[in-house]
């Protein structure tokens, strides 16, 4: 049966605003998620009659699916919204997520690469290509179906990268728009991808009217790709600021926009003083010891992330000004992440031994240096964003970094933020923060350092700076945005 088309707005991500677990018996329990996204999709509210399409991701969320069809998942499930969920067969799935999207585009935007030895495209990686061109496939379909007559479809990062121009083939009436959330590599280094792949992923994206990202130098980088890549046009500001304003290709021209994400500032202060966060807030304090300051850091253990130059960069600040021992905790959450590829369980592990060596080498019967968690628990997250001092946020490469945004936002006392060059929020917090080389562990070291000698006034008075630019743009007005530009 044909599905009608009723969306006037539609996002398509890979993940949905819900997930389903399965039980023994059959049933399925629904359970809502948070993020930028579904914040930002609030805005516009059920009656707005936007639709959300979103791919299964485990078993309950195939079997909700499956008893679904073609229609859209209960809505007492996900807060009102219209929400269509994909069953993708679980071997086009995982390759093309965890073979394609993770393990390939992931890493190339990142630059985690160890050249001498990776990336490989042999006959496996063709294959998982198939996937994921069969995957964005089946989007375009579903979103095909759904939108009325020049609706506005708002696809969400590297996952989805082909998803425009398959769109664009079968609807050209609609106005499409990708968001990239993650960063963009430079042309030496997106070239690593097989030429047809590289250009496969451009010409994905210049489908749309209108390609957006985080930062400026993510948008730049875009381009700069397309120009060394395909050959394309870059159009720029008339202005003279020499800003990159979009790219035309084969007779289309595709919009470049910038939307910084911000921190939901009302969500955060509210959810981080109710009596869950009060409790564990305590039991921090309580680790950490009486008159002792604390750096902490709040993480996936995704390769990005650079935990372990953290904590070397911590080891460091130890030997080199021993008047910190005993007086500083390093509070580490280091939640796993992607623990279904072995370079992640890797990872994962070696961030555990540095912060073991640490404890065995400086530790003391009454002071542990690094405290290590490794639960994922979001209230205690905010707990430890009201008690830092100081915070750690040293990415080898990210698209923007909602960390660095969030404690500055979170603070009781004002929090020294140390924060890498390398992640999108620089461009927004950089003035206000103590800004390194990730890369550097002596650099970080002396960072910390610095950080925890900073005086009370001067801690407060970054910190009210650095969170009334991170609440810039919340959620809300963040998609909004969007939705005016296109």
């Amino acid at each position: 049966m044909a599905v009608p088309r009723t969306a006037p707005i539609l996002v398509a991500s890979n993940r949905g605003p819900v997930s389903y677990a399965l039980g023994e018996d059959g049933s399925l329990t629904a359970r809502r998620g948070g993020g930028g996204l579904v914040s930002g999709l609030s805005a516009i509210g059920p009656e707005s009659g936007g639709v959300w399409v979103c791919a299964a991701l485990g078993e309950g969320d195939r079997e909700a699916a499956r008893r679904a069809g073609d229609s859209h998942l209960n809505p007492g499930d996900t807060g009102g919204q219209q929400v269509r969920m994909l069953d993708i067969a679980p071997d086009v799935f995982a390759a093309a997520y965890n073979g394609v999207a993770n393990s390939v585009l992931w890493f190339v935007h990142h630059l985690l690469y160890q050249t001498p030895v990776e990336p490989v495209f042999d006959a496996e990686f063709a294959e998982q290509w198939a996937a994921y061109e069969s995957y964005n496939a089946a989007f375009a379909d579903a979103l095909a179906q759904e939108a009325v007559d020049e609706a506005v479809v708002l696809v969400q990062d590297y996952h989805l990268a082909l998803v425009p121009a398959m769109l664009r083939e079968r609807r050209p009436d609609l106005r499409i728009g990708h968001f990239s959330h993650t960063p963009w590599a430079p042309p030496d280094y997106y070239r690593l991808l097989p030429d047809d792949v590289a250009a496969g992923v451009l010409r994905g994206i210049l489908g749309g009217d209108r390609a957006a990202f985080l930062t400026e130098r993510w948008a730049t980088a875009f381009a700069d790709c397309c120009a060394a890549v395909l050959g394309a046009e870059i159009v720029r500001d008339d202005s003279g600021s020499g800003v990159v304003t979009a790219v035309r290709f084969e007779g289309r021209e595709t919009r470049l926009g910038v939307h910084g994400l911000g921190a939901d500032a009302d969500f955060l202060r509210e959810r981080s003083r109710r009596a869950d966060v009060d409790e564990r807030l305590s039991t921090l304090r309580a680790q950490i010891g009486p008159g002792r300051k604390s750096i902490v850091r709040v993480d996936r253990t995704e390769l990005s992330k650079n935990i372990v130059r953290g904590l070397l960069a911590y080891r460091r600040l130890l030997e080199t000004r021993p008047e910190w021992r005993e007086r500083v905790v390093h509070v580490a959450f280091a939640y796993p992440s992607r623990q279904d590829l072995a370079v992640y369980r890797d990872y994962t592990e070696r961030v555990r031994r540095v912060a073991d060596e640490i404890n065995e080498e400086y530790g003391t019967e009454g002071w542990t240096p690094v405290a290590l968690h490794v639960k994922d628990d979001f209230a205690r997250s905010l707990a430890a964003y009201r008690l830092a001092d100081v915070a750690l946020v040293n990415p080898i490469r990210d698209g923007m970094n909602l960390v660095a945004k969030e404690v500055p936002v979170v603070s009781e006392r004002g929090c020294a933020l140390v924060l890498s060059r390398e992640a999108g929020a620089y461009a927004e917090l950089g003035e206000d923060a103590l800004v390194v080389n990730p890369y550097d562990v002596e650099g970080t070291a002396r960072a910390l350092h610095e950080a925890l000698r900073m005086s009370d006034d001067e801690r407060a008075d970054r910190t009210k700076r650095l969170a009334a630019a991170a609440t810039a743009l919340p959620p809300q007005a963040w998609f909004l945005a969007q939705l005016r530009a296109l």
